[in-house]
């Protein structure tokens, strides 16, 4: 074998390779949004989605790229954990299709004109010609597309047809035949076919090269089958480099993936040279053609599926053990199963929206007391990852119960709690938000460096007590349902909002006579305006709590209405307010 060979073995590779990713890529392309929906109604079931996982893998030619895909839709939540388990057996059932198409390079035509064109040399390029002609002579970007996947599938087949040319001159090398000897050890055929796919990242090329091989007559059932386990193996490479820097589910994607292949490797490997040992198989020593090395990648996906399909939920929860969930993850997580139990699913709901409400107030206690106190990095940082949190609980708690009410039978009591929470979760949200804007604020003053003067600093040290407070009782009235403590927020909000406005109007006055700059007044307003709005969502929160406890099914617009004008109804409380807060 020359230098000549060399260069043709890895030119073949390299055509392989590239014409394996452009029949991927137009496929895709000319797919479109077709394969989303299709994966989309794999949530079935797994048997629907095994199937599915077969076709998209046959049609994009890939079932590295099938992964990636699935790692991507579990990071963005289209598709959940247990969805993509069916899909990943399909994908590999699909992926051994390459390996039969590649078979054909092996037939013997001899002078039967239908046979010499099944030969990849001769078909392939008839795709050339037709994809070169879509490309050049249609306008419409899909039939463009066609034209390139058909080229992308013409370098394809003449990458290997190059390969298996290379592959002629070692047939009669003593060397090339040692080397192959050695492959005839299980563990190093394993980890050899593993490494060269994980390199090249193709199992398709892997299996190509394989064939290519089996061309010279020196590879044997005995070397091939471990190769091709090998193949598998590696395949997972694409998959584990797509999981960095994606969330733990999506990670778990590829820990099923790999180990889906590892437990069918050394499974079929433990049973097959067990069988081997015990009746000395005739056939492991013979020549494996082209054809067999696809009827071994074939048999290996399809026994594997046979064997571990049955068993999807517990690779589920053996890719929940390898990768497991952090505390917080923990704590963003309500259980689809205990929708069957609708008044259990409630009470956890309504844990969960404590944990927010909490949350929230935290967020506005370290926002606050930097604005009373002196920005801190640390504090700022809290409020904002603080937000985000509170964010998830919304998202999470709103399509939960969503979900909940309109799939099952729920009593009266557990529609009336759901409906509160349902109701409340935007406004403890937007109580999140003004904190976080508060906290901005402390971060602005801190940044250019402002200095309230003493009257507004004055103003800023009554009103901001004063939002402190309301929200801390409406958090205890929606806890504790107390109607009472409910009827002293209204009130306290009447108050607040007219300190607000008068604040607003005496920093105007400064600003005419020049006690105060412009970009002052601007932050200034800004804490005057998320004070009365943090004001208002209390009210509503506590007004929600209200309704629920005492005033049953009142018409919420009418009761809020009332709920909210009480400045006469307990002018007293009023004028307590005003002077504790000397608004």
């Amino acid at each position: 074998m020359d230098i000549f060979s060399f260069v043709t073995l890895f030119g073949g590779l390299a055509f392989f390779l590239y014409g394996m990713r452009l029949l991927s890529d137009s496929l895709k392309k000319t797919a479109g949004g077709r394969l989303e929906k299709l994966l989309n109604k794999a949530t079935d079931n797994k048997f629907k989605g095994l199937t599915i996982g077969a076709i998209i893998t046959i049609a994009i030619q890939s079932s590295s790229a099938m992964t990636v895909m699935l790692v991507g839709f579990v990071n963005s939540g289209i598709m959940e954990l247990p969805q993509t388990v069916g899909v990943i057996f399909g994908s590999d059932i699909g992926t051994t299709l390459t390996a039969w198409i590649l078979s054909l390079a092996g037939i013997d035509s001899g002078d039967n004109m239908i046979l010499k064109l099944l030969k990849p040399s001769v078909f392939s390029l008839i795709f050339a010609l037709i994809g070169i002609i879509l490309i050049m002579v249609c306008k419409k970007q899909r039939n463009k597309d066609i034209g390139t996947m058909l080229i992308g599938f013409s370098i394809l087949m003449q990458g290997m047809t190059m390969m298996s040319a290379s592959m002629e001159p070692l047939k009669t090398m003593d060397s090339f035949v040692s080397i192959m000897t050695a492959f005839k050890n299980p563990l190093l055929g394993v980890l050899s076919g593993a490494v060269v796919t994980g390199v090249i990242q193709s199992s398709a090329a892997s299996i190509g090269i394989l064939q290519s091989i089996s061309m010279t007559g020196q590879l044997t059932y005995g070397m091939a089958i471990p190769l091709v386990m090998g193949a598998n193996i590696g395949t997972c490479m694409t998959a584990i480099l797509s999981s960095i820097g994606v969330n733990r589910d999506a990670k778990r994607v590829t820990v099923i993936h790999v180990a889906i292949k590892l437990i069918g490797t050394v499974v079929w490997l433990i049973v097959f040279y067990s069988v081997n040992a015990i009746f000395d198989l005739s056939f492991m020593d013979s020549p494996v053609s082209i054809v067999g090395v696809a009827a071994i990648h074939s048999i290996f996906n399809i026994a594997t599926t046979v064997l571990l399909f049955p068993f999807s939920n517990l690779l589920v929860k053996l890719a929940h053990f390898f990768v497991k969930e952090s505390e917080e993850e923990q704590e963003f997580r309500l259980d689809e199963r205990l929708m069957l139990t609708p008044a259990i699913a409630v009470g956890e709901c309504r844990k969960m929206m404590i944990k927010m409400v909490n949350k929230a107030k935290d967020g506005l206690d370290k926002s606050m007391g930097m604005l009373l106190n002196g920005y801190n990095p640390a504090d700022f940082e809290f409020v904002k990852k603080n937000e985000e949190k509170v964010d998830g609980y919304e998202d999470l708690l709103g399509s939960y119960l969503m979900r909940l009410t309109t799939t099952q039978h729920l009593s009266v009591e557990d529609k009336n709690k759901s409906s509160m929470i349902l109701q409340s979760i935007g406004e403890v949200e937007r109580i999140a938000d003004h904190a976080n804007y508060l906290s901005d604020s402390a971060e602005e003053i801190e940044n250019k460096h402002l200095s309230f003067s003493d009257a507004a600093r004055d103003e800023l040290n009554r009103v901001i007590p004063a939002v402190h407070d309301i929200y801390t009782m409406a958090l205890e009235c929606y806890l504790s349902q107390n109607a009472a403590n409910a009827e002293d927020i209204g009130p306290l909000r009447i108050v607040i909002s007219e300190m607000c406005d008068k604040f607003k109007a005496n920093h105007v006055e400064r600003l005419a006579n020049g006690i105060c700059t412009t970009e002052q007044g601007f932050v200034f307003n800004d804490i005057l305006y998320s004070c009365v709005r943090i004001a208002e969502h209390s009210l509503n929160i506590a007004a929600i709590a209200y309704r629920f406890k005492s005033a049953g099914n009142t018409n919420p617009d009418t009761y809020m209405h009332d709920f909210k004008q009480r400045k006469d109804k307990d002018e007293k409380k009023y004028k307590e307010y005003v002077e504790k807060y000397k608004a």
